[in-house]
């Protein structure tokens, strides 16, 4: 009687059947869309009919200019909150270079503290995962120059090396992918104190834009 696949087994998970990563960056990027359509809602009522009809009682310049300004830090904050949002649905250049930015720094503290969880057994840190492309790279470039006798040496090194690449590059993809999700993430946080901060503006500039028209004779 054949014993049954491991990965047929109820209760049996396998890394590809894991969700990936990237998953996290559409449900992020549709939120950041969301505060966008929302926050354009907030500018195209500052520029209704209501303020264009409040504007009509101004009679002087003092107010005009409180006004003015009112609108124009209102508006300020709404254009400043876009700006930020939109930086979520701009793809970010994620490389191996990118786990040493400060918008990874998270995770790298997390790697740092069970690399065990992260990498079993192929690699201790995100240093010693990219590790064997760095000798890849050395001995490639010692191999064009090197003489005759030390090129066999050199060979098999190399082929070492590319079996090593071969085996810790499922850990380094996953990384990656992480990683980039990671940058996705903390885009749409930053993108949601800014907005704060926007909606902070387009509060003051109204109320000192309704100020100014309410007392205006």
């Amino acid at each position: 009687m054949s014993e049954e696949p491991q990965a047929d087994r109820p209760g049996t998970a396998t890394l590809d059947a894991l969700p990936s990563p990237l998953d996290s960056v559409a449900d992020s990027r549709a939120t950041a869309r969301w505060l966008i359509a929302s926050t354009g809602a907030v500018g195209a009522l500052l520029l209704g009919g209501g303020p264009l009809l409040a504007v009509g009682r101004i009679t002087d310049w003092e107010h005009a200019a409180w006004a003015g300004g009112g609108m124009l830090v209102a508006l300020s904050g709404v254009a400043w909150a876009i700006w930020q949002i939109s930086e979520v649905l701009v793809p970010p250049m994620t490389t191996p270079a990118s786990l040493g930015e400060p918008a990874v720094r998270g995770l790298r503290e997390q790697l740092d503290a069970a690399p065990w969880y992260y990498f079993g057994s192929v690699a201790t840190s995100v240093e010693d995962l990219l590790r064997h492309r760095r000798i890849a790279a050395n001995i490639a470039r010692r191999l064009a120059s090197a003489e005759p006798g030390e090129r066999a040496v050199l060979r098999q090194g190399l082929l070492t090396a590319h079996r090593n690449i071969a085996r810790t590059d499922p850990c380094l993809r996953w990384l990656l992918a992480t990683a980039h999700a990671w940058q996705v993430r903390e885009r749409l946080r930053r993108a949601r104190r800014h907005t704060f901060l926007g909606g902070v503006l387009v509060i003051a500039g109204a109320v000192t834009f309704l100020c100014s028209t309410a007392t205006a004779r």
